[in-house]
């Protein structure tokens, strides 16, 4: 079978009608187009947040030993759906919608079977090291006492059907490569209106209804994404979606180039997790924990910007994958300036705001003054370069389509070494904790305008 990586020239691809959905990334206006096929996903971004939202509200009455149990599992969830809906899900849909720009329908059905076995071993893998390991796991994180126990009976029902979390990201991604973000966005909002009266009847119980405590938050989250996965998979199945399910053998090539590009991907979430986990860190070696509490709330809303980019980013990768599968880079780049443009005018507008009204943003968490005074001093210096975060962001998804990420790696490994290194010496030589927040700043428009340049240059498709 052919790589997937590798676009055919239009002259050698099959010749079969593409589909109208195929047709029309490769020939509908960009920016209409685009902006259409984003507001579905930004939808099912805030919808998949809501979800953690829902869960945190629910069990907060239980008490704190539950709320702060939800606070050390949730970044183990939050990074098993980042990676298999942004990281490996977005390889998912590169190799989908390069495959069908270049009319190969055959292998574009087989990358169905392939994604699934995929998504499942990782789903089973990570299944086992949270099931195996999770009292060492959460202990690292902070967890003691009566918490750490609730931590282990949350992350063990979640854990136990993580598996439906990768398969459920993982078909979802094969839809959204065809062009198809509505249904995705659908499935979500129907599963989080699910999850509104079901986790707090399972967490508390009503009628013959047993009450399970945390446990049933987790069994309310496993059976949104078990339902979801069967959605996804039966829209598949009944010959709903311009890709089919097919039986194939497996086979290396085309399996090793996904994980590839979905392990080289997984980076860039893994360098924005490392550079906000530092910067905690030493705001709290020279600056202590109020501003520590200040920093945290100011840098919730950074985290914020990353599901809204993801909602332009996604239709991104399969608008610019079709078009390099068909062989048209031109249209392609089009495509990833035009996306990097709206990102970047969404999120400067959100920075802006924030740098001249923190309190505005802040006051919802708390009204301390020394929290007050820090994250004001975060988002008066960083948010002005928001935009730059989410230009680079956006590229980076373009990148993904093109199957080409090399420079947001580069550029991602430049963001850690002026946010930390640069941040770091500054303290160290006596700096006040502004020129912290000056380097993190700084490092947004290095990550930012190195990808552009890139991109801009043509560097990008070399």
């Amino acid at each position: 079978m052919t790589d997937i990586a590798t676009a055919l020239p239009a002259a050698v691809a099959e010749e079969r009608p593409a589909d109208h959905r195929t047709r029309r990334l490769l020939e509908a206006p960009i920016l209409p187009l685009l902006i259409r096929l984003a507001w579905p996903n930004v939808l099912i971004m805030i919808a998949q947040a809501s979800t953690g939202l829902i869960e945190t509200w629910w069990v907060a009455k239980l008490g704190t030993d539950a709320l702060a149990a939800m606070a050390l599992v949730f970044p183990a969830v939050m990074l098993m759906t980042t990676i298999s809906a942004g990281a490996l899900g977005g390889a998912i849909s590169s190799a989908v919608a390069r495959a069908l720009g270049a009319r190969r329908q055959d292998e574009a059905n087989a990358l169905v079977l392939q994604a699934v076995v995929i998504n499942v071993a990782f789903g089973l893998a990570f299944s086992a090291l949270f099931l195996l390991a999770g009292r060492p796991i959460y202990h690292l994180l902070g967890g003691t006492g009566p918490d750490l126990e609730a931590a282990l009976i949350y992350s063990n029902v979640v854990f136990a059907g993580n598996v439906f979390t990768w398969l459920m990201n993982g078909l979802a991604s094969v839809i959204r490569g065809t062009g198809n973000m509505l249904y995705p966005a659908i499935v979500t909002c129907v599963g989080v209106a699910f999850l509104v009266p079901v986790s707090p009847v399972l967490i508390f119980g009503w009628g013959p209804v047993p009450a399970l405590g945390i446990a049933g938050g987790g069994v309310a989250l496993v059976a949104f994404y078990l339902l979801g996965a069967l959605a996804m998979a039966w829209h598949i199945w009944a010959g709903r979606n311009p890709v089919r399910f097919q039986w194939a053998r497996l086979r290396w090539r085309p399996m090793a180039s996904i994980l590839r590009i979905g392990a080289l991907s997984s980076f860039n979430s893994i360098q924005t997790n490392v550079i906000i986990a530092g910067a905690t860190a030493l705001v709290a070696a020279y600056a202590g924990m109020d501003a520590v509490a200040g920093f945290g709330t100011g840098v919730r809303l950074e985290y914020l910007l990353i599901p809204l980019v993801f909602g332009i980013g996604a239709p991104m990768v399969a608008m610019v994958g079709t078009n390099m599968g068909a062989g048209q880079p031109g249209r392609a780049l089009k495509v990833a300036l035009a996306g990097a443009g709206l990102a970047f005018a969404v999120t400067e507008a959100i920075g802006l705001g924030a740098a001249f009204f923190p309190d505005v943003w802040l006051n919802l968490f708390s009204a301390e003054p020394g929290m007050i005074a820090a994250g004001s001093a975060y988002l008066r210096l960083v948010g002005p370069f928001y935009g730059f975060f989410g230009l680079g962001l956006a590229l980076y998804f373009a990148s993904q389509g093109a199957g080409r990420l090399l420079w947001p790696l580069v550029a991602g490994a430049l963001r850690v070494l002026i946010a930390l290194g640069g941040g770091w010496v500054a303290l160290s030589l006596g700096a006040p904790l502004s020129a912290l927040f000056v380097a993190l700043g700084l490092a947004l428009l290095v990550y930012g305008a190195t990808i552009f340049t890139a991109v801009r240059s043509g560097l990008w498709l070399r």
